[in-house]
């Protein structure tokens, strides 16, 4: 295994050649397009490059692979381009023109939920139905915060959801007037003490 690393640009780029030679072309080639990648982010803290060309057997020829490791605060972003039916990947070029090409769309998307540009939903958290409409219902969690929900948010059957029943609830904030409200309700099994058996 060949490593490089590089020293020029700030975000510390580190190239490894695994089953091949080192080829200063790939490597001028793989720099180019890592100094690329902080047009869509700029916040990389680090780039790691693996060009992998694993042994073939018979007439197929050598599929080049690449995996892209990109780290970014509080995360690492990966781009594993293995796609060993592609025979354009005979080529490494254009294996890592596609691993590229996936990286900026991968950092344009983590840029963009970083901005606010797509909502994020808060995890699950259990909740008791507390009070049901024909329409919507009203479910508390352990803080006895209120959580309005649709029907159509209800996982199964609405009519069979009584007050007491236990749910797990995927909540937004920010979207209505009238507070967080849940996107989808998902009874548990665990029953409230008045649920009619059906």
């Amino acid at each position: 295994m060949i490593e490089a690393e590089l020293e020029v640009v700030e975000t510390p780029l580190e190239i490894a050649f695994h089953g091949m030679d080192h080829s200063d072309a790939v490597e001028a080639r793989i720099r180019e397009r890592a100094d690329r990648l902080e047009r869509h982010f700029d916040r990389i803290v680090s780039c790691r490059v693996v060009v992998e060309a694993p042994h073939r057997h018979g007439h197929q020829g050598k599929l080049y692979r690449v995996n892209i490791m990109i780290g970014v605060p509080g995360r690492e972003l990966v781009v594993n381009r293995a796609r060993p039916n592609s025979h354009a990947h005979e080529d490494v070029y254009v294996a890592l023109r596609d691993a590229f090409d996936a990286a900026d769309r991968l950092l344009e998307d983590h840029a963009r939920k970083v901005r606010g540009d797509v909502k994020t939903h808060e995890p699950p958290l259990l909740g008791t139905v507390s009070q049901m409409y024909p329409d919507h219902g009203f479910a508390v969690d352990a803080e006895r915060r209120q959580y309005y929900f649709h029907r159509n948010a209800v996982v199964g059957d609405y009519e069979k959801l009584e007050p007491g029943d236990e749910v797990r609830m995927v909540v937004v904030y920010g979207e209505s007037p009238d507070g967080p409200q849940a996107t989808t309700i998902e009874p548990t099994g665990r029953l409230g003490a008045g649920h009619r058996e059906g």
